[in-house]
């Protein structure tokens, strides 16, 4: 099997070719500058040039929200202004005649831990972002489960304290604390000074008392929110990527303080949490998880 994944970020777009065991044989990327159909056609000629050497049996593309993969129509995320209800699978089936899939980045991660990453083997687990925002994708009963409308997952969202930054349109949202905009919020409220959360692991990682603090604040939060979710779906394992995976060693033990002693016990102890497993290559792979994904639904379902 040969598969074409589309990373598209807001500063960058990633176009890869690769295997369905999660090989990348040819990448080449570019700023995601000016209108949305001059990336698209950026993407098509390269994908073109890639065609003359392979036979692709699907595209998968990689986005964040919010988008309706059912649709195939990417709607307004805020890091790509200009992306209106971009029909955008509509645009490479009709193009080339390949089947063409679209998911969010949460998802689209988690499809490419449970392939070929730290969720090898399981049949339960969640992929958390823990980037700038706080997404996840949720592997269940050996497949993707993106809910009644698509919105599966946004655990951002959920109400995990009564105040802190404003993340995902509220305080004390679960992104307020476990995330970039949260954890440069936290340090902001505390210091009055912007920094970034790679900074600020920095600074924790040079012993800055409020830098620590911070981060004891984050990692608490972190633990308590994968306690709800260890409770309510008992999965085999939780999988962080970003900034967790980056600085694992800041967060880990209060964590597991907080699991420990907010999640039940029998399910606690059979749910294992691991950094991504897939380091600088996840993006390009979540892109070609989600062809691999769509391409067997769609010969299974044939």
């Amino acid at each position: 099997m040969v598969f074409v994944g589309l990373d598209i970020g807001g500063t960058k777009t990633a176009v890869s070719l690769g295997g369905g065991d999660g090989t990348i044989r040819k990448k080449k990327s570019f700023p995601t500058h000016g209108k949305p159909e001059e990336v698209l056609e950026r993407c098509a000629l390269i994908i073109e040039e890639y065609q003359k050497d392979e036979v692709v049996q699907a595209i998968g593309i990689s986005c964040g929200g919010p988008l309706d993969s059912e649709k195939g129509i990417i709607q307004s995320p805020p890091n790509l202004p200009l992306w209106d209800d971009i029909e955008i699978v509509a645009y490479f089936e009709e193009r080339f005649g390949i089947p063409t899939f679209l998911e969010n980045d949460a998802n689209a991660c988690a499809l490419a831990e449970w392939y070929w990453g730290a969720g090898i083997g399981s049949s339960s687990m969640v992929f958390l972002t823990f980037g700038t925002g706080l997404g996840a994708g949720l592997i269940l009963d050996s497949r993707l489960y993106r809910g009644v409308n698509g919105l599966a997952g946004e655990v951002g969202h959920i109400r995990i304290a009564d105040d802190g930054p404003m993340c995902y349109y509220k305080r004390g949202s679960w992104e307020s604390y476990c995330s970039g905009c949260g954890i440069s919020g936290l340090y902001k409220i505390a210091t009055q000074e912007e920094r970034s959360a790679k900074e600020i692991c920095a600074l924790a990682d040079a012993n800055d008392p409020a830098a620590k603090k911070v981060l004891e604040k984050s990692a608490a939060k972190l633990g308590l929110g994968i306690a709800i979710l260890i409770d309510v779906l008992n999965v085999e394992r939780i999988i962080i990527g970003s900034i967790f995976e980056r600085s694992e060693h800041l967060f880990r033990s209060i964590m597991e303080e907080v699991i420990k002693r907010e999640a039940l016990q029998a399910s606690r102890e059979s749910c294992a949490i691991l950094p991504s497993g897939l380091g600088d290559e996840l993006g390009d792979l979540a892109a070609l998880g989600v062809a691999r994904d769509g391409y067997q639904r769609s010969t299974h379902n044939a």
